[in-house]
This record gives C-alpha cells, sequence and structure tokens, in this order.
C-alpha cells in the first residue's frame, strides 16, 4: 500500500510520501539507540514537564490536528477534536502518575532490604492503525517516554501526515534528540526492525492477521509484545435496563468513528420481552443520522477510510442477507463520490453466515433476541474475539452474573465501553493480550527487576 493521504470523502490523492531508504531508517534506529541511553537517565520531573508542555500543544492547535486527521481518514471533525483532546488528557496523566507508579516497592523478606525497581527496556516499535489516528499513539507515547522508554512509530500507510504531526508535536514539547520519531515504512519492513537488536520491545493495534505476524516476528527474537486487536463487542439490554437510556447509547455506541473501531458496539442481544421496542427505537435512530461531508458539524457518519474497507463491508452484508439475514435499514453503499456506506442493521443472523464470527468494520450492526440471561451471556461468548462488553441492567445480581461470566477484558455496566487513561485497556481471546493505559499499560514495557540485599 502506498504511503498517501487520500481523502476518503472524495477519493482525491491528496499527497504522497516516499518511503525511508534502507540508509535512512538505519540512521533512525541507531538515532533511537543514541536516544534511549540519554533519556533513561532524565528525571521523572523533567519528562513530566515535556509531556505536559505536548498536552499544551495539542490543545492550543487542537483544529488543525483534527482537520488532518478528518482528512486522512474520515471521521467527523468534531469527533477528531474530541480525540486530541483525549490524547491532551492522557499525557497530562502519564505526566501526574508515572514516577509514583513506578516507584521502588519495598517488600518485607529475609533480606535486609529487599524492593521492586523498575527500569525501562529501550526502543518500542509501535505499529498503530488509522482508525484513531492520535489517540492510538498517544496511550502508547505517553506511558513510555515517561518510563524512559524511547519510541519507534509505524503508522497506518494512509495517515502519514497524523504520524509526522505526531512526532512534531513531541519534538516541540521537548522530546527533541529521537526520542519518538516517526518511521515512513511500508509492511514489508516491519520484520526488518523488530529484527534488530536496537529495538527492545512493540506493540501493535490492528488486525488479527497483522497481530499474529508481528508477535510471530518478535518471539523468534524473544521480545516482549502487546497487541490489541479486533473486537466484536456485545451490547447487552435486560428487561430491567433503562430502555430509553439503553436505546440511545446503543446507536452511538456502533456508529462511533464511522463505526470502525475495535470496541464499537457491533452484536445487539436483547431480551425478548424488551427486543420488539428496542428494535423499533434503534432502527428509527439510524435513520435519523446524517450520512456526509465529515468536515460538516452536521454530519453523524463520515466515509469509511479506505475503498477496500467499504467494499469489504458489502461483501459481508450481502452474504448475510443471502445466508438468511434480514436488513432492517440500510445495506449498501451509497451512489456518490467518497467510501459512503449506509448505516445498516441486520437481524436474524445465522451462525452459518461468515459475518456471525467476524468483526464488522463500518455502520453495520447485527440484532438479536434471547429469552434470557444464560442465553445472552452464551451469545456474547460466542465470538473468537473477547475485547469489551457493554451491559444494561436494573438487577444488581444481574450485573454481577455479566461482569464474573463475559469473556471480555473490560465490562462495562449501563454505560458504553471508552478508554480512559486511568483504567487499564485490552482483550482475551483473539483480541490480543498485554494491557494498555493505567498503572498495567506502563508497567508492560520495563523491566521489574528484584532487588535483594543482605
Amino acid at each position: 500500500m502506498a504511503i498517501a493521504t487520500i481523502n476518503p470523502a472524495t477519493g482525491e490523492t491528496i499527497r504522497t510520501f516516499e518511503a525511508l531508504s534502507p540508509g535512512e531508517l538505519e540512521a533512525k534506529i541507531q538515532r533511537s539507540a543514541d536516544a534511549f541511553r540519554l533519556h533513561r537517565k532524565t528525571a521523572f520531573a523533567d519528562r513530566a514537564s515535556r509531556m505536559k508542555r505536548a498536552a499544551e500543544i495539542l490543545e492550543s492547535e487542537k483544529d488543525r490536528f483534527a482537520h488532518v486527521m478528518t482528512l486522512e481518514m474520515g471521521k467527523p471533525l468534531k469527533s477528531a477534536g474530541d480525540e486530541v483532546v483525549k490524547c491532551a488528557w492522557a499525557c497530562r496523566y502519564y505526566a501526574e502518575t508515572a514516577e509514583r507508579t513506578l516507584a521502588d516497592e519495598l517488600v518485607v523478606t529475609n533480606a535486609s532490604r529487599s524492593f521492586i525497581h523498575y527500569q525501562p527496556l529501550g526502543a518500542i516499535l509501535a505499529v498503530m492503525p488509522w482508525n484513531f489516528p492520535f489517540w492510538q499513539v498517544f496511550r502508547f507515547a505517553a506511558p513510555a517516554l515517561m518510563a524512559g522508554n524511547v519510541g519507534l512509530l509505524k503508522h497506518a500507510s494512509n495517515v502519514p501526515q497524523c504520524a509526522l504531526a505526531i512526532e512534531e508535536i513531541l519534538c516541540r514539547a521537548g522530546f527533541a534528540g529521537g526520542e519518538f520519531q516517526t518511521l515512513l515504512i511500508g509492511a514489508a519492513d516491519v520484520q526488518r526492525v523488530l529484527e534488530d537488536p536496537r529495538v527492545a520491545a512493540a506493540t501493535l493495534t490492528g488486525s488479527e492477521p497483522a497481530g499474529s505476524q508481528v508477535a510471530s516476528e518478535a518471539g523468534k527474537q524473544i521480545k516482549k509484545t502487546v497487541l490489541e486487536l479486533g473486537g466484536s463487542d456485545p451490547f447487552i439490554v435486560m428487561p430491567s435496563a433503562n430502555l430509553d437510556e439503553a436505546a440511545r447509547t446503543a446507536v452511538k455506541a456502533r456508529i462511533i468513528n464511522n463505526g470502525q473501531s475495535c470496541i464499537a458496539a457491533k452484536r445487539f442481544i436483547v431480551h425478548e420481552r424488551v427486543y420488539a421496542e428496542f428494535e423499533r427505537r434503534f432502527v428509527e435512530t439510524m435513520r435519523a443520522l446524517k450520512v456526509g461531508d465529515p468536515m460538516e458539524a452536521s454530519t453523524d457518519v463520515g466515509p469509511l477510510a479506505t475503498a477496500q474497507i467499504a467494499e469489504e463491508l458489502e461483501e459481508q452484508v450481502g452474504q448475510a442477507v443471502a445466508g438468511g439475514a434480514r436488513l432492517l435499514i440500510g445495506g449498501k453503499r451509497l451512489d456518490c463520490a467518497g467510501n459512503f456506506y449506509e448505516p445498516t442493521a441486520l437481524t436474524g443472523v445465522p451462525k452459518s453466515c461468515p459475518i456471525y464470527y467476524q468483526e464488522i468494520f463500518g455502520p453495520v450492526a447485527m440484532l438479536f433476541s434471547v429469552p434470557n440471561i444464560d442465553a445472552a451471556i452464551a451469545l456474547a461468548n460466542d465470538s473468537p474475539f473477547g475485547l469489551a462488553a457493554s451491559v444494561w441492567t436494573g438487577d444488581e445480581a444481574e450485573g454481577v452474573r455479566f461482569t464474573d461470566e463475559i469473556e471480555a477484558g473490560q465490562v462495562f455496566v449501563n454505560g458504553m465501553v471508552a478508554s480512559d487513561p486511568r483504567l487499564p485497556f485490552g482483550g482475551v481471546k483473539r483480541s490480543g493480550y498485554g494491557r494498555e493505559l493505567g498503572s498495567f499499560g506502563i508497567r508492560e514495557f520495563v523491566n521489574i527487576k528484584t532487588v535483594w540485599i543482605k
């Protein structure tokens, strides 16, 4: 895939970029290694001052960065602005908490003194996706840099200007000695970077095949990896729930980021006693959404990021309908320039349809009716993925069962799934392993060293 900015709303190629030559890539890796030797010795207060400056730059130039995001991957402009603000939040959170989280921890043993000591690993390769082109990077970069590591970013090839803007922000903030660098390279060059002994570990957010490949290559080199992969998150509604709030939130949870989010709700599992009313409200709300130019403030759903994603979504829905699923609304691409797809809802999707077990990356929802909580949990877990779940109930005992029995890295009760710098983020099963964010996230890429003194 060429490294280029292609406006998904029009299909126009705005700008193309040359990939790094082998010599240029070598120079960047060496610069990263040199930067680590210095950066690891800096004081937390110095790192925190720079990270807070990054937050200030993000906030003061929010509109510029939001425009770049929308231009490159098509999310509504307001959503892009919110993403910039969230990145600033993550920068401030780790600036304020990293020193405390990574402080030595005394442990009483038979030694005169023993403790756990946290030390950075080195250069971390971050292979990041296009769907949240700023947030996915900053939720790695903020804790990694505050821990004393340095970062090498291999961003998705359709968001190169976002990748370069992030490097610019961190450089202007004071991380100007090679602590964070963007690598404009293709997927074929990732293996070379992973094999380099100067690169200590890798993190990837992306598709299951990409995660498998990076994990395999890193495994050959005995290097630590963190993977955040796909999701097919259930959104469960019980009769005891506040149906007004659940139905209203359900549509937002499905169409967030034009439906292109790993933690977007994708499978709506509704108790049969309230299913008909939920379906009616869901479809009505989906029908009222405005699809159009993501630069316009009134737009709810913009284009899909690439023409290929639109084609794959069209194929998935077509196969489902041919296999027996029933269309409640939508079901096709818009007849216009750009990668636009109608907000769509399916019901009665049989297990024999590929889409039943696949991740849907676009504004398409699957609705299911179930007779009881046992069936709801069984259906929620009938997926190769286990990233997150949203459950809606007014019954405390039901909430306990859902949180205990749903196979996912996160369960939100009476709320929409969202990432939060204060809480660990990640999944189980084929949704990946390891955690980002929170105290667990910053400790993924450190040497947890035992110190024992007689």
